[in-house]
Parts: structure tokens; sequence; C-alpha cells
């Protein structure tokens, strides 16, 4: 079991299928690959960019399998857990433990908008029935429910639960949560056009989206301002926000897997109700992928700094 630090880049990757609405291994591998390459440091299967909503758990399993054999033993896979019920947030963690998961990205209950207490009851029934490292999902944006500090104050105390995806889009909750609890939880940024902004202000990480058509890029920032060099990560930067506007617009999936188509690294197949984009709309977007490709940046040295 490779553990998860909760540091540098973790890409929510893409599911692929074929033309036929079927689990794509090889393509999957082939981008999969250009992550490890790049350097990130441990992958995320089966989120809203993995098309969560009309995936089916043996093609989450398949993936899993597929990584943990191609990928070195040190890089952690994460499974996103997406659920309507503790029940079967508790049974799908435990299938995913048994069989190889390294940890898991906990989103609040689906389809419901859980209160203070329900929320915290959640996350502490999770994690007591698991013993995977937890990186809570925190997007009240898209999900309506929001982990606030006083919430975290109480899952503090499950070992397990060691991570925030932040994706509340206020960049001061980095400095609330690091004013708050030091280096107890460990804070990854969730919100690709903000990028910058958070690692300026401490987070330890990135969940990102567009990595997964652009991952020299992706990584190159985060290694840069680690280490920093704040003006060449913000030159990249500043070149990669048309594109990383892509990440948080609903039809994102199709966007990011066209960019992926453009720069190599993936196929547009995606499954219904989802459609290809097509006219206008798909003019717009390969203009913007377009733009970003024939301007794309030399990259320094970043892996050796």
């Amino acid at each position: 079991m490779a553990k998860p630090n909760w540091t540098g880049v973790y890409p929510a990757l893409l599911t692929q299928f074929d033309a036929q609405e079927n689990l794509d291994l090889e393509v999957f591998g082939h981008n999969l690959k250009a992550q490890i390459d790049a350097g990130v440091e441990g992958v995320i299967i089966g989120g809203t960019l993995g098309e969560a909503s009309t995936i089916e758990e043996s093609e989450i399993l398949a993936m899993l399998s597929y990584s943990k054999e191609q990928i070195p033993s040190d890089i952690p896979v994460i499974i996103n857990v997406a659920e309507g019920s503790t029940r079967r947030a508790i049974a799908t963690a435990q299938k995913m433990e048994q069989n190889g998961a390294d940890g898991i990205m906990l989103l609040p209950p689906m389809r419901y908008v859980s209160d203070e207490d329900e929320t915290i009851t959640f996350y502490s029934t999770v994690a007591s029935n698991t013993s995977l490292p937890i990186l809570v999902y925190n997007n009240p944006v898209n999900y309506g429910v929001k982990v606030t500090i006083s919430m975290f104050e109480q899952l503090a105390k499950h070992d397990n639960i060691q991570a925030v995806k932040e994706s509340t889009h206020d960049v001061s909750n980095v400095t609330r949560m690091k004013n708050a609890f030091g280096d107890r939880f460990k804070i990854l940024c969730g919100v690709d056009t903000l990028t910058m902004e958070e690692l300026a202000l401490g987070a330890d990480g990135l969940v990102a989206g567009l990595v997964d058509a652009f991952p020299a890029e992706t990584v190159a920032i985060y290694k840069l301002m680690k280490a920093g060099r704040y003006g060449e990560a913000l030159e990249i930067y500043r070149w990669f926000l048309p594109l990383l506007e892509l990440d948080i617009v609903s039809k994102l999936v199709q966007y990011i897997k066209l960019a992926a188509v453009k720069t190599g690294l993936g196929n547009e197949y995606v499954r219904a109700p989802r459609k290809m984009i097509s006219g206008e709309e798909r003019s717009r977007i390969l203009q913007i992928i377009e733009n970003g490709i024939a301007t794309r940046p030399t990259l320094p040295d970043y892996k050796n700094i």
C-alpha cells in the first residue's frame, strides 16, 4: 500500500471509453503513463472528470487494478467515493480497500443536502469503518454542503481523515485552515483557476483537471511555486488560465477530453447522457485549446528543482 502524503499534483483522471461506451483501458493507460512521467504524486479515479455519475463499480475496480499494475508502487491510487447513503459509502470504501486502493476522496452524501450534524456523522462513521486515508471533498458550490472550520475540529479526532480538496472558491479558506490546524490537514486546491492563488497561500498540493491534457505544465507550476520561483510559475500560469477555465463549467468532461485529444493523451468519447460537443460550441472550445497549444511555453527543468 502506498501511503499518500497529500502533497504535489493529484490528477483527477479521465475515464476513457471506446465508441460503444465500453471502458478503454489502453487509452486510460496512455494518459496514466503521461501523468506519472510528468511527476504527479498520486492519481484519483472515478471523480467528476472520471464521469462518476455514469461509471460502474466494476469499471472503477478495473481501473484500480490496472493502475496498481502499471505505475510505481509508491504512487498512491485514490478512489472517489460519492454515495447517497452512509451504508453505501462504507461498503464502497471497504470494497476499494479490499481491492488495493491507497485512499479515498469522500464526498458528502449525494442527492441530499445534509446539515452540519449529519455531515459530521457521515464523515465520522465512514472514517470509523475503513482504515484508508480520507481526502474530504469540500465543494459547497456544486453540492450544497460546506465543511466548516468547526466541523473539521470535530473530524480531527479521526486520524485517517487527513486532507481536504479545497473547492469552496474562497481562497482565504486556505489561511483559515492553516490558522486553525497548522499541518493537521493537508490542503489540496480543487479549482484549476485558483491554482496559483492557493499555492501562494500555502496549499500543499492540487487535485487538478487540465493536468489530464497538460501534465508537465501543471506539475511545473506546483514545483516552481514550492521552490519560491514565483515569476517563472506566474508566466506559465498566465498562459494556462484560458485553458484552466475549461475546468469550471458544466461540460468540463467534454472540454477536457477534447483538450486531451489535441495533446495526444486521450480520446473524446463520453458516456450518455453526455454527448460530444459539436458545431459552434466545438469550434469555440477548439480555438481556446489550439491557441494554448500554439503558444505552449518552454518549461524549465522542473523535475530537478
